[in-house]
């Protein structure tokens, strides 16, 4: 049986759903494998009680990324109210070699840009909605985009507010606004049966690059061969470690509003750094 939502996958997709099976797939959402008459295995993740445009806005960031074509992303097969569909991606272990395909994937990705800084449409972080309205700014974006409407939230708002104060001095040089994946921790980089990357759950807009390197270090460590072959096409600017902590601070927050606890101690001991 496939329910309501196996009818609806049918209908998208012209051709029916024979199969749905439960698959990990986040903290957040459902997942599910869609076997398709046919043979072919679908991945579908929902989540009741999404924000209309919510799985939307994730198919237009799949493709929106994968227009840079620079590195593999999911491939988006229909997208419904509460529901995204993607082509399946036989799972491995990344190799040396797609560990320097992902970090000069990332660099070209990063390189190709973006109009602004933001995008066209609120970003969206589960059921968490932040303001992107673009802007030519990026301090005056990363605070009042980022963390000022998250640091309320999490009771941070006095010790985050002095940092948005010094975020002039604390970025890093002025760079072009980077296309960003947006939510690029470890487990968002899958690993296909060829040892070469893939992207997946992105929440991408324009910003400053090393929002997107500080959170692939922050739930793990990328390989050096990753590092060395991003720098090979676009080096990091001088200071980056120094700004490592500052630009966590952005998914340390999201984390706190979403989980609390340690999140909460750990986001404020990475803004406490530069007060």
């Amino acid at each position: 049986m496939t329910g309501p939502l196996g009818r609806r996958l049918s209908e998208a997709l012209g051709r029916e759903v024979l199969d749905l099976r439960p698959v990990a797939g986040g903290d957040l959402n459902e997942a599910y494998s869609a076997r398709l008459a046919g043979g072919e295995e679908v991945f579908v993740k929902t989540r009741a009680g999404a924000a209309p445009g919510e799985f939307a806005t994730e198919a237009e960031g799949l493709r929106w990324l994968a227009a840079a074509g620079a590195l593999r992303v999911a491939e988006v097969l229909a997208v419904g109210e509460d529901w995204l569909a993607l082509r399946w991606i036989a799972v491995g272990r990344l190799d040396a070699a797609g560990q320097e395909e992902l970090g000069r994937g990332l660099a070209q990705l990063h390189r190709a840009g973006a109009p602004a800084f933001g995008g066209t449409r609120p970003l969206r972080l589960g059921p968490l909605e932040l303001p992107n309205d673009p802007s030519p700014h990026w301090p005056s974006f990363y605070a009042g985009r980022r963390l000022l409407p998250l640091a309320g939230r999490a009771g941070l708002d006095r010790v985050v507010g002095r940092v948005c104060e010094r975020l002039d001095d604390l970025v890093g040089p002025a760079e072009p606004p980077a296309r960003l994946h947006g939510d690029l921790w470890s487990g968002n980089v899958l690993a296909g049966r060829d040892g070469r990357p893939w992207l997946i759950d992105p929440a991408a807009y324009g910003g400053h690059r090393e929002v997107d390197l500080a959170m692939l270090a922050l739930f793990g460590t990328p390989a050096p061969r990753t590092l060395a072959a991003y720098d090979e096409v676009w080096p990091r600017a001088a200071g980056h470690q120094d700004r490592l902590a500052l630009y966590q601070l952005f998914p340390l927050l999201v984390h706190a509003v979403l989980f609390g606890g340690s999140y909460v101690r750990a986001a404020e001991a990475a803004a406490r750094r530069y007060v």
